[in-house]
Order: structure tokens, then C-alpha cells, then sequence
């Protein structure tokens, strides 16, 4: 084990997703704590804990809705009352609505921008006013998407989400650059793993179908989401902020 993360703690929001649990999996591995959040019951995080349980790595889960300001303070209060520190903060947290822009209603619309941008900007804000208050040179990582900067027809809201998450990246890296606080985002393409892997399961052509269309001829693992947000927050990356870490296996040279 390498020692980077010992006994230092890890916020993750939408804690109970594929990506999520990697990633807590990957620190934990590293001796850190980890604090996980999502909006599910302690009876549906139970079994996903246990992942985490089973190897030893110290974990909490909290319900909380990051779309609720209040609610995400709320959490940050307690990880702080019983672990006494915060070190990363990965927003995770995301829905997605499939809807064009014809379809999707206002109440679809706000809703999911409610969680995929208000939901990740009051995560990020507070885990860094934090970190600058009490002095740690923190890392906040944004899970982003190549949906950010490419057209997805069917999933606009997302689309609009993403990008915005991306600017929100580079406004908070230069902001608080000066307290040594690092902002990054990881922007993965297709995952197997959510709600794509869901869909997957259901219609198995859809899945080969995607594979053949990335240039490097396969889908990405959440384990190889989890390696990278990992690597980002590494101390050997002092110098990496407001950056987008772009892992589509080349989609994004055929749809600039």
C-alpha cells in the first residue's frame, strides 16, 4: 500500500455509482477514509458499503440530496464532527434525462440542471471554502464528460450541465489556486458503467455497437475512471489545476 492518503478523508458524492465505489475503492486501497453521499436509504447503501468493509477501508454513507444547499453543508458537518478533516472532494453526483430538446420539459430541465450544476458547484464551493479556511492544499475533482464539449441530441440537459461544470472547474482553480487548493475535471466517454451499462444489459447490440465507434475499440471501465481521478489528486501533480483530464478513447476527434 502506498502510504499518499493515509488516514486522510475523501468526500464522494453519488456514492452508491459504479464510478463512485471504484473510485472510494481506489483511495481506500491507499489507506484513506471515505465518505460517501448519495439520495438512496441506508438499506440500499448497506450491500455497496460492504465492498468497502470487506477490505478494510474506513467508510461512512450519509443520505443527502446534492441538490439541496443545505443538505450538502449538512454532510460536510458531520464528515468533519466524526473524521475531524476533509482532503478531496470528487463530485460525482449526476442524472441524466433522456429528452430532446423538443421533449424535455421545464420542470425535467430544471430538475436535472439542479443537480448536475447547482448540486456540484455547492459540493465544490463549500468543500474548498473549507480547505482554504482551515489551511489544506485540498483536491476537488468534477466528474465530467466528453458530453461537455460534443453534441449528444438526446440527452441536452446533460450536455448543458457538463459544460458548465467545466467553466465553473477553471473559475475555481484560478480562485483558489492562491490557497493551494487543486480543481480539476475528469471527463471520461463511454463508460460501462451507470446508466449506459444499464442500457447496455437491456439491449446487448447497443453495446458493440458503441465499442466500434471509439477510434481505440473499447469501452472504459469505472476501475479506469477511479486510476485517473486517483492519479490527479496525487501530490506529484502540484502543478496540475483547472485542467479537463479527456479519457474518450478518441471519440472527440471524430465530433470536435
Amino acid at each position: 500500500m502506498q502510504q499518499n492518503w493515509k488516514n486522510k478523508v475523501v468526500l464522494i458524492s453519488g456514492g452508491l455509482g459504479d464510478i463512485a465505489l471504484a473510485t472510494a475503492l481506489a483511495f481506500g486501497r491507499e489507506g484513506a477514509w471515505v465518505a460517501l453521499s448519495d439520495i438512496h436509504p441506508q438499506t440500499t447503501a448497506r450491500p455497496k458499503l460492504a465492498l468497502l468493509e470487506n477490505e478494510g477501508i474506513p467508510c461512512a454513507y450519509y443520505k443527502a440530496d446534492m441538490g439541496d444547499a443545505a443538505a450538502v453543508q449538512g454532510w460536510i458537518n458531520c464528515v468533519v464532527d466524526e473524521w475531524q478533516r476533509l482532503d478531496v472532494a470528487i463530485v460525482n453526483a449526476a442524472t441524466v434525462t433522456q429528452k430532446s430538446i423538443a421533449t424535455i420539459t421545464a420542470q425535467e430541465w430544471q430538475a436535472e440542471l439542479q443537480v448536475n450544476l447547482n448540486g456540484a458547484f455547492y459540493l465544490a464551493q463549500q468543500a474548498a471554502v473549507y480547505f482554504s479556511d482551515n489551511k489544506i492544499p485540498g483536491n476537488i475533482v468534477f466528474l465530467g464528460s466528453w458530453a461537455a464539449h460534443a453534441v449528444h441530441p438526446h440527452i441536452p440537459a446533460y450536455c448543458v450541465a457538463k459544460a458548465a461544470v467545466r467553466m465553473l472547474c477553471q473559475c475555481m482553480a484560478l480562485e483558489f489556486a492562491p490557497h493551494g487548493i487543486r480543481v480539476n475535471e475528469m471527463a471520461p466517454g463511454y463508460v460501462n458503467a451507470g446508466l449506459s451499462k444499464e442500457v447496455w444489459e437491456q439491449q446487448p447490440e447497443l453495446i458493440e455497437k458503441a465499442r466500434l465507434q471509439v477510434p481505440l475499440g473499447g469501452l472504459i471501465e469505472a476501475a479506469e475512471v477511479a486510476e485517473q481521478i486517483l492519479w490527479i489528486c496525487r501530490s506529484e501533480n502540484r502543478h496540475l489545476t483547472g485542467s479537463s483530464l479527456l479519457m474518450d478513447g478518441g471519440l472527440s476527434l471524430l465530433r470536435p
